[in-house]
C-alpha cells in the first residue's frame, strides 16, 4: 500500500479558480440573458445580450487574467502591466460604446442589463473562487543567531 499525498496548490491557485469560476458565471449569464432578452425583444434582444456579455464579461475577466499573468513578473512591471491593461480596457469599452451609438440593431436595455449582470455575476463568481481556495503558507523562522562565545 502506497501513500500519495494530495498535491499542494500553488500560490496562483486562487487566481486560477477566480478565472475558472468567472468564466462559468459568464457562460451561465450568457445563456440566461440571451434566452430572456430574445423572448422579450426578439433578435435585437439577442444582439444586446451578446454584446453586453462581451463588454461586461470581457472587462472583468481580462482583469483576472492580467493579475494572473502579472503575478509572475517583478512588482514594478506587474503594476505597469495592470495600469496599461486598465487604461486599454477603458479605451476599448469607450470606443465600443461610441461605435454602438450609431447603430440600432440591438436592444439597449438588454445590453445595459447584461453588462450590469455580467459585472455583478462575474465579480461574485471570481470572489467565490478566491475565497474557496485554501492555499497553505509557511513562515520560516530566521536562522538562529550564532553563539556569543565565538565572538568573545
Amino acid at each position: 500500500m502506497t501513500f500519495e499525498p494530495t498535491p499542494i496548490p500553488g500560490p496562483d491557485a486562487p487566481l486560477k479558480a477566480a478565472l475558472r469560476y468567472g468564466v462559468i458565471g459568464l457562460i451561465v449569464l450568457v445563456v440566461l440573458s440571451v434566452a430572456i432578452a430574445s423572448a422579450a425583444a426578439g433578435v435585437p434582444g439577442l444582439w444586446g445580450a451578446l454584446i453586453g456579455a462581451a463588454i461586461g464579461g470581457g472587462f472583468i475577466l481580462t482583469t483576472a487574467a492580467v493579475v494572473l499573468f502579472g503575478a509572475k513578473l517583478p512588482p514594478s512591471t506587474a503594476g505597469l502591466v495592470m495600469l496599461v491593461s486598465w487604461v486599454g480596457k477603458l479605451l476599448v469599452a469607450l470606443v465600443v460604446v461610441a461605435v454602438l451609438q450609431r447603430f440600432d440593431f440591438y436592444d439597449r436595455m438588454a445590453l445595459f442589463l447584461t453588462v450590469v449582470g455580467a459585472l455583478l455575476i462575474v465579480l461574485g463568481a471570481e470572489t467565490y473562487g478566491i475565497l474557496r481556495q485554501k492555499v497553505p503558507y509557511v513562515t520560516v523562522p530566521d536562522k538562529e543567531p550564532e553563539s556569543h562565545s565565538a565572538q568573545e
